[in-house]
């Protein structure tokens, strides 16, 4: 008989688990300079797009890498650059804007006590070489169309530029302490309408 403990520690053993870049966060951001997009990524990322094979090769070549590396589930939308290069998604909750309250007061995160929490390593990481205000970039919510694809091409074909915005929301009073209404700093949500339905992805992303 299958207690509901035992249903419960299946069910976070099946999700993610934090995890601590494997690299050093200064050699990744000079990576990152030489990766920047230009006009020879965005032709390599048209030819990968262009074969069901050649994207799905690549695709599964660079979930080894990255999963190795950082915990990468392949969210298709990285925001490694502005985290220090630790994964938020690795993180139990899979927050995108800083941790939770239930941080230990020894940094440990609380679904895994044993472990560290993703947004303190990243805020050391990121510390290390003045990168702390990347983290005050509001993260917008995961396209979940996006899963499964790869993020190097999305990224060399400009369609994750919109990942995150330097609003932070705090620079305005809440909407309950103003008298005029808040005004959205951006009415519509982006959704990447410019992702192509991929042939080597599953139905239903993109």
């Amino acid at each position: 008989m299958t207690t509901g403990g035992d249903q419960r520690s299946r069910a976070i053993a099946a999700g993610p688990r934090p995890v601590r870049p494997r690299l050093a966060a200064g050699l990744l951001y000079r990576i990152q300079h030489l990766l920047a997009p230009n006009g020879f990524y965005r032709w390599l990322a048209g030819w990968l797009e262009a074969s069901r094979s050649r994207y799905r090769f690549f695709a599964a070549t660079e979930r080894t890498v990255k999963n190795q590396v950082f915990g990468c589930r392949m969210c298709g939308q990285c925001t490694l650059p502005v985290t220090g290069y630790s994964c938020p998604m690795t993180c139990p909750k899979q927050l995108r804007n800083g941790p939770c309250g239930g941080v230990g007061s020894d940094g440990s995160c609380e679904v895994y006590p044993e472990l560290r929490c993703v947004w303190l390593t990243a805020y050391e990481r990121a510390g290390q070489h003045g990168r702390v205000t990347d983290l005050t970039l509001l993260q917008r919510p995961v396209d979940q169309r996006g899963w499964g694809q790869s993020s190097w091409v999305n990224y060399w074909q400009h369609r994750d530029d919109d990942l995150w915005t330097a609003d932070d929301g705090l620079a305005r009073a809440p909407g309950i302490w103003r008298s005029d209404p808040v005004q959205p700093v951006h009415p519509e949500l982006p959704v990447h309408p410019g992702l192509p339905v991929h042939p080597g992805l599953p139905a239903g992303r993109r």
